[in-house]
């Protein structure tokens, strides 16, 4: 994602990162195309403002080709794809290529 851009990228925190069980992440460390797989899931080819996220149920397709759906309510964003289900907990970070949300689950 060092590329020009536009990209949206759902990037999980470090509190995130710390829910998935030690064996499970080092697995997922010691496979590049695995965790390349799980980076691209969480990144999209546009740049997508919080607040330009319609109200309801967005379906988008990420860089890794797999549609995730992303919901609004009220402004509270939730992201859902076939490896679970994140909340947005901070939006709009800018970035030279895109913008970032932090969310609060790998997924």
């Amino acid at each position: 994602l060092a590329g020009a851009g536009p990209f949206t990228v759902f990037a999980p925190n470090n509190d995130a990162f710390a829910k998935i069980p030690t064996d499970d992440l080092d697995a997922l460390l010691s496979k590049p195309e695995a965790l390349e797989a799980v980076l691209l899931r969480h990144a999209v080819n546009k740049t997508i403002l919080g607040k330009d996220i319609p109200q309801g149920s967005n379906r988008i397709k990420t860089i890794e080709g797999e549609e995730i759906e992303v919901f609004n309510d009220c402004g509270e964003i939730t992201i859902t794809s076939c490896e679970g289900k994140a909340k947005v907990i901070k939006t709009d970070i800018m970035a030279s290529n895109g913008v970032i949300h932090i969310v609060d689950t790998v997924f």
